[in-house]
């Protein structure tokens, strides 16, 4: 259950995850940053996660597999899957996962911020 303030990200594009944290934070949220996903799985405290905003193409482990790792260890914090790579094929295998969203690179700070709305407006018990 999640009831934090907190942006989980994880992108390996450095610039792109920087960016992110800066508009999260003009948004009022805090980041935590993650430059793969190797770094993230090793990561397990998620009390003060809103949500976890990752990244499809991450490496050899794609987030979908990390989305599928985290609901095995019932870690149940909503994922905003973000990628340039919009093929149907990872679009349904994203929806599939239950992720809450599923933006396109480059999405605009508003399609974010309706996303992250969503996530605050979402009873405990969903979440």
């Amino acid at each position: 259950m999640s009831q934090g303030n907190c942006v989980y990200v994880v992108d390996d594009d450095v610039t792109l995850l920087q960016s992110l944290g800066r508009l999260l934070r003009s948004l009022g949220y805090t980041s935590l940053l993650f430059p793969s996903a190797d770094t993230f799985t090793k990561h397990d405290d998620f009390d003060k996660a809103a949500c976890i905003l990752l990244d499809i193409n991450i490496g050899e482990v794609s987030g979908i597999e990390v989305a599928h790792r985290l609901k095995a260890a019932n870690v149940s914090v909503p994922i905003i899957f973000m990628t340039g790579n919009d093929q149907p094929v990872l679009r349904e295998a994203a929806h599939r996962s239950g992720c809450l969203a599923f933006l396109t690179k480059p999405f605009s700070a508003t399609a974010l911020a309706q996303y992250l709305q969503r996530v605050r407006q979402r009873p405990a018990e969903d979440t």
